[in-house]
């Protein structure tokens, strides 16, 4: 099964490493850069807003444990946003293509 993985880095900085290393290591076969991205939320109790660049990341599931850890290990926040969504339809030609780009 493939899915699509999204995390928010600080900075383009950030999500240049990150996007780099998953494709390099082959844990993604593609992952965008979306910058500019505003987000709301609460941290330790107090109400946050900051502006983010969202990294959405296309990979298997049977990838999702090594995956979640490099970005763990390269992600400066305390706690990064790692959510994975499966995708249940798609591109079958798209979908072997990311099954032939990662690893098995």
């Amino acid at each position: 099964m493939h899915q699509v993985v999204i995390t928010n880095c600080p900075n383009n900085e950030v999500a240049q490493r990150i996007a780099k290393k998953l494709v390099t290591e082959k844990l993604a076969a593609c992952v965008n850069i979306v910058p500019n991205i505003t987000s709301v939320y609460e941290w330790q109790g107090e109400l946050q807003q900051d502006n983010e660049v969202m990294l959405i990341i296309k990979t298997k599931s049977s990838l999702f444990t090594q995956l979640k850890q490099k970005i763990e290990q390269l992600h400066p926040y305390d706690v990064a946003e790692i959510i994975a969504l499966d995708i249940q339809q798609g591109n079958k030609l798209y979908l072997n293509w990311i099954s032939d780009t990662v690893k098995d």
